[in-house]
């Protein structure tokens, strides 16, 4: 277990017994420190106990950003005593843990851009500026070996390409499975843009959570925090293929870690399966999607999806969500959740009515119940 990862547990008890807002600070520090794996990164434990002040409310996050400049200010030579990068993954951590907090989010290019400056304004000369060079990364999980990224002089055109065809993608009617199999595709291909010289993973993991949730969803930040560094394989598999060898980019790996994170499934997430020797077992690339277990409840989100509901649209799956954790909540809560008007969702709950997923306990205005098999 890596330092980091124990920093994660040691916020679960405000996750498991706190008040709601302090489960959903810990929630967001979770996200925050995990995500600092994807580079390698340590936190201190001077981050962890400005952390907890902030979680039991003692201190805003503007003061715990403070109290981290400061602390690094004060003290010479620090980031030689606590690892190279130990202040850019404190600071880092605050500032994912702001922006999660915001309930604000307009889904462009400048939003990206914007995330990654106030990510690493003052870390990175170069926060929030587009890549002006050309990179290669080598890969533990390809062998070392690289994923070709964006061209610099076509970057900005291929951001403005792909978010076009994400905005005018109409999710109406599609089937869940076809709503996450189209999500991790986008979030491939954004990746793959890479944008930014460095922080790049970070800056796409901030802006799929925040899109994901106008979307509708719930969004389960336990998948960031605790595989963080297999998101970023993920994306690295999804985005390489050598012909060669017969190897070619798949977006399976990905799939399984947002149906985790989305749906409660509990496929497990192993970064070794992801390399290209793995030989030992079958290969997740070949068991597919299919395979994980549709019952499955994860531990943290607990919701299976009744049988029913397989081909549930991505509207429909936010309103069971919602009624799975809030059983008497009312149209007008779950409007204002999902970010829909009240007539979108007594249409969407009388589709369920009407497919035999969910009824009314003791008739008009009492609780919800879902139906299981």
């Amino acid at each position: 277990m890596t330092e980091g990862n124990q920093y994660i547990q040691g916020l679960d008890e405000y996750i498991r017994q706190g008040e709601p807002q302090e489960q959903e600070r810990g929630r967001a520090w979770q996200t925050a420190i995990g995500l600092q794996e994807v580079d390698g990164l340590k936190t201190s434990p001077y981050l962890l106990e400005t952390a907890r002040r902030h979680i039991e409310g003692d201190i805003t996050i503007d003061e715990v950003k403070q109290l981290i400049d400061s602390y690094y200010k004060s003290q010479a030579g620090r980031k030689e005593v606590e690892g190279e990068r130990t202040e850019e993954a404190d600071k880092v951590s605050a500032r994912i843990t702001e922006l999660l907090q915001e309930q604000t989010f307009n889904f462009s290019p400048a939003q990206l851009t914007s995330i990654h400056r106030r990510l690493f304004e003052g870390i990175y000369k170069f926060a929030g500026f587009i890549r002006n060079y050309n990179i290669t990364k080598r890969e533990w999980v390809l062998r070392g070996e690289t994923v070709y990224y964006a061209s610099a002089d076509t970057i900005t055109e291929t951001l403005e390409y792909d978010m076009r065809l994400e905005r005018n993608y109409s999710y109406e009617g599609k089937s869940i499975n076809e709503a996450i199999s189209h999500l991790t595709r986008f979030c491939a291909n954004l990746w793959q843009i890479h944008a930014f010289g460095e922080g790049n993973t970070r800056s796409t993991a901030v802006f799929m959570i925040k899109y994901l949730k106008t979307l509708g969803f719930k969004v389960n930040n336990d998948l960031f925090a605790t595989n963080s560094w297999y998101f970023r394989n993920a994306l690295v598999r999804a985005n390489y293929s050598n012909l060669q060898e017969g190897i070619t980019e798949t977006t399976v790996f990905l799939e399984h870690f947002f149906r985790n994170m989305l749906l409660g499934e509990t496929t497990p997430l192993r970064n070794r399966e992801m390399h290209l020797d793995w030989k030992t077992g079958t290969p997740s690339t070949k068991i597919g999607i299919q395979s994980a277990k549709k019952t499955a409840q994860s531990a943290n989100f607990a919701l299976s999806l009744p049988s029913k509901c397989k081909n549930c649209t991505l509207e429909e799956i936010a309103v069971l969500r919602i009624i799975q954790q809030n059983p008497s909540a009312k149209q007008t809560f779950i409007a204002k959740e999902i970010g829909k008007s009240e007539r979108t969702v007594k249409s969407i709950t009388a589709r369920l009515t009407e497919k035999g997923i969910i009824k009314r306990s003791k008739g008009k205005g009492s609780d919800w119940v879902i139906i299981y098999d």
